[in-house]
Order: structure tokens, then C-alpha cells, then sequence
């Protein structure tokens, strides 16, 4: 198999981008495509950092393993085999899976600090940038964290105010302009997703 190519995804949280990256995996076959998601890096809770308040904070670029992340993504990118233990949040009362990532023609780099952590940047062929405004991303993070996480609407508000907004500012927002693609999100990416998947449909094809 060719060199597989890594397409890097990342944005704000609550962008839009695991919606975008569902869409983009169902316009490949299963072979022809792999995810490896920075949600299965994250350091263990005893690890991570506590903010003045005492709260875990989880939008730190140290709050993820960046060296086993970067050392995986270089692996499959030459063609190995990677095995990974699924990331549970920790929510004890899920037993978490063994997670395989098979080389495929096209790789997906996805997470917020893709673009941060240097030795992951500089392996990837192409750079997507999920874009959406400020009061969009709130009032999505809202209903995320209420119905998929049981957060209360200030635990929220406190963990955007402190947490996330610091971050994207200093870690995530920067990176925008070395972005390839910018898809904006406010209210669908179908336009971007289908220039996208043009691509890199044109890149499979490519290897064949």
C-alpha cells in the first residue's frame, strides 16, 4: 500500500466536528478509511490538572498524552498495525474495548491540539479546520454536556468560561490559519464535506 494520507481535523469545541467526521467516515468503505481520535489519549484523571477551584481541566494540551498520540499516528502512517485501550471518561462502570487501527489509503487525525502538538502537524498531508461562532458553539455545548454528560448549566457555563474559551484562544484558534480547508459550521458543513470528500476520493483513486 501507498504512503496513507493523513488528513488532520480539528476546531473549537462544540464546532461540529464529530458530527463532521461521522458524515466524512460514511462516504468511505470501512477499508479505505481510519479515525484516531485524541479523545483516546487523554491521561488518567490522578494526572490531570486542577484549576483554582479545585475542577479537573480537561482542555489543557496536557491533559492528553501527546507522545504515545504522536507515536501511534507515525505508526499507522507507515503502515502498521495500532492498538489502543478505548478511553472511557472515566465512567468506571464501562469496561473499555480494545481499539484497532488498520492502515487505510486515507487516515484522519482528529482533536483539538492536532495542529498544537508539533510532531502529529508535521506528519499530516492535509489541514481542516471546523469553524463556528462563538454563541453557536456554547449553546451546543450546552445541550451536549446536559444530555450526554448530566451537566448542570453552570457546571457548563463555569467550564466554558475557565476552561474551554481560555484554550481556544491560546491553543486551538491560532492554528486556524494554517489551515488548508476551513469549513464554517454555523448552520451545516454539506458544501465543505462534499468538496472534501471530492478530494480525497480523487486521492484514493489515485492509488489504485
Amino acid at each position: 500500500m501507498r504512503h496513507p494520507y493523513l488528513i488532520g481535523i480539528t476546531g473549537g469545541s462544540a464546532s461540529g466536528k464529530t458530527t463532521f467526521l461521522r458524515r466524512l467516515l460514511d462516504s468511505f468503505p470501512e477499508e479505505e478509511i481510519c479515525l484516531i481520535s485524541q479523545d483516546n489519549y487523554y491521561h488518567s484523571l490522578d494526572k490531570q490538572t486542577l484549576d483554582a477551584q479545585g475542577v479537573h481541566n480537561f482542555d489543557l494540551p496536557a491533559s492528553i498524552d501527546a507522545a504515545a498520540y504522536a507515536d501511534d499516528v507515525l505508526r499507522i502512517s507507515q503502515g502498521q498495525e495500532v492498538r489502543r485501550k478505548e478511553y472511557t471518561f472515566n465512567n468506571s462502570t464501562v469496561k473499555p474495548k480494545e481499539l484497532v487501527f488498520r492502515p487505510a489509503p486515507i487516515v484522519v487525525v482528529e482533536g483539538i491540539f492536532v495542529f498544537h502538538f508539533e510532531e502529529i502537524a508535521r506528519l499530516l498531508d492535509l489541514k481542516v479546520y471546523i469553524d463556528a461562532q462563538e454563541h453557536v458553539k456554547l449553546h451546543r455545548r450546552i445541550i451536549r454536556d446536559r444530555d450526554e454528560r448530566g451537566y448542570d448549566l453552570a457546571d457548563v457555563l463555569y467550564r466554558y468560561t475557565h476552561h474551554v474559551a481560555p484554550t481556544y484562544e491560546k491553543f486551538i484558534a491560532p492554528y486556524k490559519h494554517e489551515a488548508d480547508i476551513v469549513v464554517p459550521n454555523n448552520r451545516h458543513f454539506d458544501k465543505g464535506l462534499e468538496v472534501l470528500v471530492g478530494f480525497l476520493k480523487a486521492k484514493v483513486a489515485e492509488g489504485r
